[in-house]
């Protein structure tokens, strides 16, 4: 996920963004603790997907 993509979207839309990621992150985290996936580097990506939506709706915030 590119950063100027992300802030183009609205607050809204970053919002449900990360809702989406949260339950997308939580669904592989699980999915590696019973072993039925190995894809361990999805959580690092997802981590720093949350932390550059978290960032740009501070930003956004701080304009308005």
């Amino acid at each position: 996920m590119k950063t100027i993509d992300l802030r183009k979207k609205s607050i809204v839309d970053l919002e449900k963004e990360l809702i989406e990621i949260r339950k997308a992150q939580f669904s592989a985290r699980m999915q590696i603790s019973t072993q039925q996936s190995n894809k361990t580097d999805q959580l690092g990506k997802m981590q720093k997907d949350i932390a550059r939506i978290k960032t740009i709706l501070a930003e956004k915030a701080q304009e308005t």
